[in-house]
C-alpha cells in the first residue's frame, strides 16, 4: 500500500439511508416518550414543542411539526434538498410515532434520574443516525450543524448552549426538580452528539 494513500469509503445506499432514517427516528421518539412520561422538558425546538403541549393540551407531535417549519428554509439554503427531504421524512415520521407510543407502550415506575439519562442515550443515537446519513429532526439540529459546517464548532456543544439558556428561562416556569432532571437529560443528548458526531471519524456519505 502506498503511503498517505487515501482510502474512499463507500457511499451509502438508498436502503442504508432508509434504515437509518427509521432507526434514528424512532429511537428519537422512544427518547421523547420517556421524557413526556416523567413531565420533564427537553432543549431546541423539541422542548419548545412540548412546552406549548403542556400549556395547551395539544399532542406533541403536530406541535412539533409545525414548529419546524421555520427551519426547512436554512436547511435547504446550505445543505440541499435532499438534506431537507430527509429531515422533512424525519419530523413527520417522528410526529407519528410519539402519537403512537403511548398507545402501545406504558410504564408502571421510571426512576427520574434514570430516565432522563435513558432519554439522552436514546436521542443521542437517533440522532447520531440521521446525521450521519444527512438528516436531522429540523429546528436548532439544523441551526447547528450549519455552524459545525462553517465553523468546525461540534454541533452538540452549540445545541448544549442554546439548551442552558432554555433552561434558564425553564426554571421560572417549573418546579426546580424538573428542570435538574430535564437538564441532566439534555446534557447527556448532547455530549453523546458532540463526543461521537465528526467528520474525520465518519466519512461514508
Amino acid at each position: 500500500m502506498v503511503e498517505n494513500e487515501v482510502i474512499e469509503e463507500p457511499k451509502h445506499s438508498l436502503i442504508d439511508d432508509i434504515q437509518a432514517v427509521v432507526f434514528g427516528v424512532s429511537m428519537a421518539s422512544f427518547g421523547i416518550y420517556i421524557l413526556t412520561c416523567l413531565g420533564f422538558i427537553t432543549g431546541q425546538t423539541a422542548g419548545l414543542a412540548i412546552l406549548i403541549s403542556y400549556a395547551t393540551g395539544w399532542s406533541f407531535g403536530p406541535v412539533f411539526f409545525v414548529v419546524n417549519i421555520p427551519f426547512y428554509w436554512l436547511g435547504y439554503s446550505r445543505f440541499g434538498f435532499q438534506f431537507v427531504f430527509r429531515t422533512f421524512i424525519s419530523v413527520l415520521l417522528l410526529s407519528i410515532l410519539t402519537t403512537y407510543f403511548p398507545l402501545v407502550l406504558t410504564f408502571d415506575y421510571l426512576e427520574p434520574l434514570t430516565g432522563a439519562v435513558l432519554f439522552g442515550f436514546a436521542t443521542g443515537v437517533g440522532l447520531l443516525a440521521l446525521f450521519r446519513h444527512g438528516g436531522s429532526l429540523g429546528g436548532i439540529g439544523i441551526l447547528a450543524l450549519f455552524i459545525q459546517d462553517k465553523t468546525g464548532f461540534k454541533a452538540g456543544y452549540t445545541q448544549l448552549l442554546f439548551d442552558i439558556v432554555l433552561f434558564g428561562i425553564a426554571l421560572l416556569l417549573h418546579e426546580f426538580s424538573i428542570v435538574f432532571y430535564s437538564f441532566i437529560g439534555a446534557v447527556v443528548l448532547n455530549l453523546v452528539v458532540a463526543i461521537n458526531h465528526s467528520e474525520d471519524r465518519y466519512i461514508a456519505t
